[in-house]
């Protein structure tokens, strides 16, 4: 497990919504830049937070499975 991974296992879920609640808004505002034509530092930015997004959703999907059953 990748320390990326293991971090986010150690926070409940409501952190989990919260961050969440955090890179979806930093993904719309990179987006706003990119399509207002502001030429960004790292063009692979987007990219990396879009897998952060699925990394969080991933989680907190595994979560909620293993406490059903």
């Amino acid at each position: 497990m990748s320390k990326k991974n293991a971090v986010l296992w150690d926070k409940s879920v409501p952190e989990l919504e919260s961050q969440l609640v955090d890179l979806k808004s930093n993904l719309a505002k990179e987006r706003s830049h990119a399509v207002s034509g502001t030429k960004s530092d790292k063009p692979a930015k987007l990219r990396t937070m879009r897998r952060g997004i699925a990394r969080v959703l991933t989680i907190m999907r595994e979560k909620k499975v293993d406490s059903k059953g």
